[in-house]
């Protein structure tokens, strides 16, 4: 008789792309499943969740629709998550999903101009987060300016990552006030 293993077996069972591929195949095999690993990720327990996260921005890459209702749970949880491998993948997922309205995207405005100016969170999470904010200020043009100032007030203290990725988000952000309808 087969014993059933959960998903906190399997994501512990090695920390590698190739155990990640696996889960993976997983929930692309049957993606009912992913539901039950956004529990996992949800809990914020330090590995499995990380890992969990792992997963699902792989399945969410190239499946979007199945992130489903998630994105409010995700911001949500955003301001709780201290680990950067968790926050790099839940802003990644954020960035490929539909944006929210309302508070929850007033919270996610937050919490990136938060993250984009703290010289405490990794490139990557500040990366994203510039991803995020630029896409929210294709409908909320007034933000295009705050995020152009604080991506130059952090340019000098910043990895050659962030800078490339700012110099060329200030490009597009320059351009666009530069418009006549902005």
């Amino acid at each position: 008789m087969g014993e059933i293993i959960s998903f906190d077996d399997l994501l512990m069972l090695e920390m590698s792309r190739r155990n990640t591929d696996l889960v993976a195949d997983l929930i692309f095999q049957k993606p009912a499943l992913v539901e039950a690993l956004f529990l996992v990720f949800l809990r914020n327990e330090e590995p499995v969740s990380r890992r969990a996260a792992w997963v699902l921005d792989i399945v969410t890459e190239k499946r979007p629709e199945l992130i489903g209702s998630h994105p409010d749970q995700i911001i949500a949880m955003l301001p709780v998550f201290t680990h950067d491998g968790l926050k790099r993948h839940s802003l990644h997922m954020l960035a490929r999903s539909p944006l929210p309205s309302g508070d929850k995207l007033g919270a996610l405005i937050s919490i990136c101009f938060d993250w984009l100016v703290s010289p405490k969170e990794a490139v990557a999470a500040k990366v994203y987060c510039m991803e995020l904010l630029y896409r929210i200020s294709q409908f909320e043009p007034d933000l295009k300016k705050e995020l152009a100032d604080s991506i130059e007030w952090r340019m000098h203290e910043e990895t050659a990552g962030f800078k490339s990725k700012g110099q060329k988000m200030l490009k597009r952000l320059y351009q666009e006030m530069a418009r006549p309808e902005f």
